[in-house]
């Protein structure tokens, strides 16, 4: 029996994902380290890190694990999101998101 979820109201975030973040934060992580678009070497890393991720889960959790305690601007987002737990969870990241951004410069 297919899974299906439905589809997110806010334009800005995706489908409801069906792979957890701890693999989808591995996936990215390990991305980073193999691909020429990031601090790797590969041109076309995908098979790579279809192998590689599952070294990178620790550091996944560890990168989730500093998601707990979300900052003031994460749960003021979080408030004028409404009620739907997903656009709750993706306003909360995308404020993280832009927290960084005007962090790095």
């Amino acid at each position: 029996m297919e899974r299906r979820f439905p589809q997110a109201k806010d334009p800005e975030m995706t489908d409801i994902a069906i792979t957890s973040p701890v693999v989808r934060v591995a996936r990215v992580l390990a991305a980073a380290d193999l691909s020429a678009n990031a601090e790797g070497t590969e041109d076309s890393a995908s098979a790579e890190v279809d192998v590689a991720w599952k070294g990178q889960v620790d550091r996944a959790r560890a990168v989730l694990r500093t998601l707990r305690e979300p900052s003031p601007e994460m749960i003021e987002a979080g408030r004028a999101a409404g009620s739907e737990p997903a656009e709750i969870w993706s306003a909360m990241v995308r404020a993280a998101i832009d927290e960084q951004d005007s962090l790095v410069g």
